[in-house]
């Protein structure tokens, strides 16, 4: 188990560094199929950006359906969110084309 450290703490880092919050409303939890791929999407490419240290991220903490993710620059996040050899821009389209007919049911915030 991890280490608890109870003062309070900070980073150091050179230079400019993205601080991305990102959530998943659930609003109609009887629709896992709406909302259980988008739920299950974010580990995998969790999983993927810490294989490539190159892309620029600097790791994550999550608090149930709320992640921060720590990035290098606007840049590099972009370069990733925009990138179709990776899993986030397929993820997108999927979410996309299931929430065509309702975004009501589940969505994403940033």
């Amino acid at each position: 188990m991890a280490e608890i450290i109870s003062e309070r703490t900070c980073a150091e880092i050179e230079g400019d560094f993205v601080v991305f919050l990102i959530g998943m409303p659930v609003n109609k939890p009887w629709k896992p199929h709406k909302w259980l791929p988008v739920f299950l999407a974010m580990p995998r490419m969790l999983k993927e950006l810490a294989r490539h240290p190159e892309s620029g991220f600097l790791g994550s903490t999550s608090g149930g359906l709320l992640i921060v993710q720590y990035w290098r620059s606007f840049e590099h996040l972009e370069r990733y969110a925009r990138n179709q050899d990776h899993l986030h821009s397929p993820a997108w389209v999927a979410f996309n084309q299931r929430m065509r007919e309702s975004r009501e049911d589940v969505g994403i915030w940033q």
